[in-house]
């Protein structure tokens, strides 16, 4: 069984209120440096089989779908070995 990895982020240009938080709280929690943190999705897809071309366009094609919203969010998707 082969792991299947899909990060989604939102685009660069969308606000990331989630993100500004967590930067706001790293400063008064004593984690100096933080400039920006930008949050984001992984899922974890377990597939049967050899992980070919074909079987990587399924899960490319599942990530527009239903995974992320294409809009809004950027999304990579990777063999976990």
């Amino acid at each position: 069984m082969a792991r299947v990895v899909v990060d989604v982020m939102l685009k660069p240009e969308i606000l990331d209120p989630q993100g500004q938080a967590i930067a706001g709280a790293c400063s008064r929690l004593g984690f100096d440096g933080i400039a920006q943190v930008r949050q984001g999705k992984r899922f974890e897809i377990d597939v049967e089989g050899e992980v070919d071309e074909a079987r990587l366009a399924d899960v490319r094609r599942l990530a527009e779908t239903l995974l992320a919203n294409t809009v809004i969010e950027d999304f990579e998707v990777r063999v976990e070995s």
